[in-house]
């Protein structure tokens, strides 16, 4: 992939975008990431689940139909954090360990600033509420550096970890305090929500504001009020089978699936064979219907916490300054077991796997992007068909706010693009996009795609334009172009720290490098 300076980014995006008028006035950012969350689970992406605060953000903005992410958390996180892939931060693996090996280091290298460092650089008060996932997790206790108030936030809530309780997460942390005693209605959807508000109540209006707000819903395990469970019990009585039409339908009708393609039904996902509603039994049904309607009411909690988020702003005469970027971590996950694979298997309607693999279904993300009619983008209510990938998530940041990268850090080639200059465009620009996740891998070019399950499995060879859902294999039809790309994937991987691929399994791995490498601070 060509890299793009800063310089040529600004050029480019001022020349499309009618915001140099804006200069003197920096635009606040509010960007907002779910955890786990499945493509069409939104309304505006084809739900049921009741969404009306985002969906009003994206009736008021910009969908992007093909953005992509890394496919699991923390790497993600990374990515968005630092605008690159995730290996060439030493993020490329999990927190779970410090391998001692560039690219998989369990946290963020100090080499490369944060969207925080950056955006505080540039007169920017920086706020975060929620997980943050990119420090080893040997350092939880004794903060090495890397902590997000030391990393470019001047206020911080929420957990460091990957996962755990909703009603006691662990380690809980206000900026460098730890937290340990919590109310009996704690909840952590909620908590995350107040302190955002908070931030923003506090917050100078006259000022440009940085806030991240990274919720773990609708992370496992499945922790909701029984009100709100019960409030969307009825909706999924129906089954997964016809929840995945509508959905399917909706979609169509939204634009984001063109209107002659069919359903699909990924059977490979099932060993050969997805179940029907109607082949479970009466208590697995009820047990699935438990589960989805507690599932949908953590992402309306996460809805609602955004609704108060959007008046304090209003309130706060900061609104019309203010671009929302919206957007899920990677896709839903079969973590959750037999019942749990269905449920993401609707959750990443009408694509293939989930999260943790290169598939459509573990890599493509809802992203919304919403300007205030003062920032100058006048694109509202459309529909964007552009790759896009969470790398571009930092130079968009910095295209808004007319930042440059700190001069003290020798880094300032950035991989991803500001997604400024694709806003207004009609034909999508071709693009080159990798991925590499426990060995799982893909390149995408263009139509083009080749992605294999993992380093023991052959590659498979997808035309995009034709077979969007990955139903079919050609690369025995095309070798040269299986050959080519693959060619760029290694010379990618090369250049990143992604080599050597890793082979074991998770606790093995971890016990594994934690006998290499005693040393899990993360200082060194």
């Amino acid at each position: 992939m060509i890299h793009k300076t800063l310089l040529t980014s600004l050029f480019i995006s001022n020349i499309t975008v009618a915001v140099q008028a804006q200069a003197d006035k920096q635009p606040n950012i509010v960007l907002i990431m779910c955890d786990d969350m499945g493509f069409s689970d939104l309304g505006c992406y084809g739900s049921e689940i009741h969404t009306p605060n985002i969906d009003s953000l994206a009736m008021n903005g910009i969908r992007f139909s093909q953005f992509k992410n890394t496919g699991r958390s923390c790497p993600s996180r990374a990515a968005l954090l630092t605008g690159r892939y995730q290996h060439e931060v030493g993020m490329g693996w999990m927190t779970a360990v410090d391998e001692h090996r560039p690219g998989y280091r369990g946290q963020i290298s100090s080499e490369y600033p944060t969207v925080a460092e950056v955006m505080k650089e540039n007169g920017y008060h920086t706020y975060m509420a929620g997980k943050w996932h990119v420090t080893v997790d040997g350092a939880f206790d004794a903060p090495n550096g890397s902590f997000p108030v030391q990393r470019g936030f001047e206020r911080y809530y929420g957990c460091l970890s990957g996962g755990g309780s909703y009603y006691k997460p662990k380690p809980l942390y206000d900026n460098m305090t730890k937290v340990n005693e919590l109310p009996d209605d704690y909840y952590y959807t909620t908590a995350i929500s107040d302190s955002a508000v908070s931030f923003v109540r506090q917050h100078p209006s006259d000022e440009p504001m940085f806030l991240y707000v990274a919720h773990y819903a609708p992370h496992l395990p499945l922790h909701a009020p029984a009100e709100r469970v019960e409030q969307c019990m009825e909706r999924y009585k129906v089954g997964y089978d016809e929840l995945c039409r509508l959905r399917f339908e909706k979609q169509k009708k939204l634009g984001l699936i063109p209107e002659g393609m069919e359903l699909p039904v990924h059977h490979r996902e099932f060993g050969g064979k997805r179940p029907a509603w109607n082949d479970l039994t009466e208590k697995q049904r009820q047990q699935w219907v438990k589960d989805m309607a507690t599932y949908a009411a953590m992402i309306e909690i996460v809805d609602e916490g955004i609704g108060r988020l959007v008046e304090e702003i209003r309130r706060k005469g900061m609104l019309e300054n203010t671009v929302f970027l919206f957007l899920s971590d990677n896709g839903a996950t079969l973590e959750g077991g037999y019942l749990g694979k269905l449920m993401a298997d609707l959750s990443n309607t009408p694509y293939r796997s989930y999260k943790q693999w290169c598939y459509q279904g573990g890599i493509s993300t809802p992203f919304i992007m919403s300007c205030g009619d003062d920032v100058g983008i006048d694109s509202k209510g459309t529909l964007c068909r552009q790759p896009a990938h969470i790398i571009d998530i930092l130079p968009t940041c910095m295209d808004l706010a007319h930042a440059r990268y700190p001069r003290r850090f020798s880094h300032s080639d950035l991989p991803g693009e500001s997604l400024l200059r694709f806003i207004n465009e009609e034909k999508c620009q071709k693009r080159i996009l990798y991925f590499e996740h426990q060995s799982s891998c893909a390149v995408i070019s263009g139509q083009w795609k080749l992605v294999r399950n993992n380093r023991n499995e052959p590659w498979e060879l997808i035309d995009l334009e034709a077979d969007p859902f990955e139903m079919n294999d050609v690369s025995l039809q095309y070798p040269k172009k299986v050959a080519k790309l693959e060619k760029l994937w290694n010379k990618w991987a090369e250049k990143h720290h992604v080599f050597p691929l890793e082979n074991k399994p998770w606790g093995e791995r971890i016990d594994y490098y934690k006998k290499q490498n005693p040393d899990q601070s993360g200082r060194k």
